[in-house]
């Protein structure tokens, strides 16, 4: 993938600036604790290594998805990149500054929502907003504030509590969160894996169109090879664990904006689709082999 010159951070309410990020070389080891038995496996606990030698660069403005079988380190890849997980071995560069720990520049949007229960959707998104820049002006936050709630269709519902929410409504406060502090990069663990066939399909879309208006790099982990056809630009498709690596990834050749009742027609969806079928069939089927002895 090519490299494209940038600029530095921009400010929360001005276009933020095109992002390239560089994982190079990059592994991640999880300590076994020295000394304690397995009694399962009749060992000696070792370390476990859950990423080894990932190489990867991602272009400013692009989509990026990342599948793999359960267990092969996408979130632990994803954390890193956030900032959230140290990095045993290589580096993650961000237009060429190495990520030592989380930033304004990455906004992450999780599985579980992470909303704080105590504040309404207008106060969780105040709150972001305040804590990256604390001496925005309050005429700035407002309308900041009200764009990104506008953004994510929730306008009329900005007093209330997350528990007053359906999970849907839910899961779009954490998009409007994230993009709120005007990151480079929006980082999104499995940001649908809680909700049912139904509102998926629809935050899909919404996501869709969102990322249309907004064009901001994304990384998103998915198990769905639909969605991720859908959404990607590119798809990066993981090796299982332990010390998983990038196999192979996918150029989405699709135009936009898109929808699913097009993409299904385009003459590679197909293809495109049985070869992540057959990678995620592969790799399942060893993980199992290898859980059973074979």
């Amino acid at each position: 993938m090519r490299t494209a010159p940038v600029n530095s951070v921009a400010s929360i309410d001005q276009p933020s600036a095109a992002s390239h990020l560089s994982i190079r070389n990059v592994t991640k080891v999880f300590p076994g604790k020295k000394g304690m038995f397995n009694k399962l496996s009749g060992k000696t606990k070792r370390d476990f290594v859950a990423v080894q030698d990932i190489s990867l660069d991602i272009e400013p403005n692009t989509f990026v998805t990342i599948i793999g079988p359960s267990g092969c380190g996408k979130s632990t890849l994803l954390n890193m990149i956030a900032g959230l997980s140290p990095i045993s071995g290589g580096e993650i560069l961000l237009n060429g500054m190495p990520i030592t720990g989380p930033g304004p520049d990455r906004g992450m949007v999780f599985q579980n929502y992470a909303l704080m229960p105590w504040m309404t959707v207008e106060e969780n998104l105040r709150f972001a907003v305040e804590t990256v820049d604390l001496k925005i002006s309050p005429k700035r936050r407002d309308r900041i504030i009200k764009e990104h709630i506008q953004l994510v269709g929730l306008t009329g519902a900005e007093r209330k509590h997350p528990h007053e929410l359906s999970g849907g409504m839910r899961q779009r406060v954490g998009i409007a969160r994230a993009l709120a502090i005007n990151p480079q990069i929006l980082l999104m663990d499995e940001p649908f894996g809680a909700l049912d066939a139904l509102t998926r399909g629809f935050l899909q879309d919404e996501v869709e169109r969102i990322w249309e208006q907004e064009r901001k790099t994304v990384i998103m982990i998915t198990h769905s090879i639909e969605e991720a056809l859908l959404l990607s630009d590119r798809i990066v498709m993981m090796t299982r664990g332990p010390a998983a690596r990038v196999d192979e990834i996918l150029e989405v050749p699709f135009p936009r904006p898109r929808n699913r009742e097009t993409i299904e027609q385009h003459p590679a969806y197909h293809d495109l689709k049985a070869e992540m079928e057959s990678h995620l069939f592969r790799e399942t089927r060893a993980v199992e082999a290898a859980r059973m002895g074979g």
